[in-house]
């Protein structure tokens, strides 16, 4: 494994994560780019990825696809400078649920 953490976003919020010490680092522009990202930072074992929330709306079937059910690797999604994106879901609440098991209800 060669990192436990990595940031998947656009280069501001990727620069701030590697300030604050977040080693492995893929500034993407296209979801195309993304969808390597991720594929490279699953295949190097990577525990946690952080990830934008408007970068995992664009690809979020393709995570879906390459993470399915598994609880590892860990992604969580943040807002960019843009701030918080407007959804109907919510995703830490799915990652709650696939990473225990249980739904958390509000």
């Amino acid at each position: 494994m060669k990192s436990s953490v990595a940031i998947i976003g656009d280069l501001d919020t990727v620069t701030g994560f590697q300030l604050g010490g977040v080693k492995v680092s893929k500034v993407v522009e296209t979801n195309e780019d993304a969808e390597n990202a991720l594929d490279e930072l699953i295949n190097d074992e990577v525990s946690i990825i952080i990830i934008t929330e408007n970068i995992a709306d664009n690809i979020r079937k393709y995570m879906e696809k390459k993470i399915g059910s598994n609880v590892l690797p860990m992604i969580i999604e943040i807002p960019d400078k843009s701030g918080p994106s407007d959804r109907e879901s919510d995703p830490m609440g799915e990652l709650i649920k696939r990473v225990i098991g249980v739904e958390m209800v509000k």
